[in-house]
């Protein structure tokens, strides 16, 4: 394991909400038009492994939904028990049920297979017997599980958790990785957004502008609602608090995959990823993707209601240019792969320092940042095009990406 801070990434926290009213702040359910999907999909029949602080399964929105006995006993640790309440708030958004007013998942009928594992907070033995990430990853290939769901990361890269990712997707799996929040203060590469065969995650705002803290990159390939949404605001689970950022913008992609997963069974990873570039709402080319927003909006349903749509070849990766190419800095060059070498202090390796992309810790989740960085966006100097993804318009900005 290499040093580095793997975070939690969710953007920050206000006051509590009663659980009745945490569907009410779900804008994003009606701009993309949930009813008219849920018609045609659900998600049903679709599993998506959940790699965080651990998820609890008997918030009322997450009962039945988490299928925690299909963990290898061997990284099993505390699954079903999280540390802060943001693994939690990534299950539901993705398969949440909505009962007893908690959070409805954008695929209510997906199910969650919980990982904990240790991030920047957890010390000591707790963090000791957590699961690589690496371990957790191959682990996930070779069950049934489709998608993987990361909303966390670090700056510095692991070999381990490379060739883990790369085992994962030659065994078919769909990976998602939140960009990270540190855009403000770091302008820094997100791993394993960043890594290849990852779809990186960028979050937007409400008008569907990139948010001021979302990490941006040639390595970002897509960008979701991320700001202004509801999450438990830490591991009483008494309250949601007003949060939001990279973090949730990957839990709504990766339930996206499920919906559309769940239609066409038979599509590859590929296809399912495929379909969603294609669909993507963005105004420039689909061939040029912006270093913010990637080729654009998730639009799940412009493929669910296309009883004909044509997904592309099962064999043929719809990211093998970036694959290729690797990450690149401002001015085009590639980004040479960290040398850092490990702690000899279990308390301080990347295993445990990780952080959520919301940069959320255990210690004082409810004194959290402030939602200063919820509500700024940046600004890309290009015209702005509207672009509906469902009932709701976002006006989405870009940025060419160094060729």
């Amino acid at each position: 394991m290499v040093l580095g801070a793997l975070t939690i990434l969710s953007a920050g926290l206000t006051s509590g909400a009663a659980a009745a009213d945490a569907q009410s702040q779900q804008w994003y359910l009606s701009a993309m038009k949930t009813d008219e999907m849920w018609k045609e999909s659900t998600g049903k029949g679709v599993k998506v492994a959940v790699i965080d602080t651990g998820v609890n399964p008997d918030t009322p929105s997450l009962r039945g939904q988490v299928l925690a006995d299909e963990v290898p006993e061997a990284l099993a640790y505390k699954a079903t028990e999280d540390y802060i309440g943001h693994g939690t708030t990534m299950a539901e958004l993705i398969a949440g049920t909505g009962a007893g007013g908690g959070l409805k998942g954008l695929a209510p009928e997906a199910k969650i297979v919980p990982y904990r594992i240790a991030m920047k907070g957890l010390e000591g033995a707790e963090a000791e017997k957590a699961p690589d990430v690496a371990d957790v990853i191959r682990a996930v290939a070779d069950s049934d599980v489709k998608i993987i769901s990361m909303s966390f990361g670090n700056h510095d890269e692991d070999e381990d958790d490379l060739e883990a990712i790369k085992y994962a997707q030659s065994k078919g799996k769909l990976m998602i990785a939140a960009a990270g929040n540190d855009a403000e203060k770091k302008s820094l590469i997100g791993y394993p957004a960043a890594y290849p065969y990852v779809v990186g995650v960028a979050a937007t705002d409400e008008s569907g502008k990139a948010a001021k803290f979302s990490e941006h990159g040639n390595y970002i390939d897509l960008a979701a609602p991320g700001l202004d949404m509801p999450g438990w605001c830490d591991k009483t689970f008494r309250a949601y608090c007003d949060q939001g950022g990279t973090s949730s913008a990957t839990a709504l992609t990766s339930a996206s995959a499920a919906l559309i997963w769940s239609a066409h069974p038979d599509w590859t990873a590929n296809q399912v990823l495929n379909s969603l570039i294609d669909t993507a709402g963005r105004d420039w080319a689909r061939d040029d993707p912006s270093t913010y927003l990637g080729y654009g909006l998730i639009r799940p349903r412009k493929v669910l209601e296309n009883k004909d749509y044509d997904p592309g070849s099962a064999a043929t990766d719809p990211l093998a240019k970036e694959n290729a190419t690797g990450v690149l800095d401002e001015a085009g060059d590639p980004v040479a792969a960290s040398s850092t070498a490990p702690s000899s202090d279990p308390s301080k390796d990347s295993k445990n320092s990780k952080e959520t992309s919301d940069g959320q810790t255990p210690a004082a989740a409810s004194d959290a940042d402030t939602t200063d960085d919820t509500t700024l966006w940046v600004t890309l100097g290009a015209a702005a095009a509207v672009l509906v993804i469902g009932g709701g318009a976002f006006a989405v900005y870009r940025s060419r990406r160094s060729a």
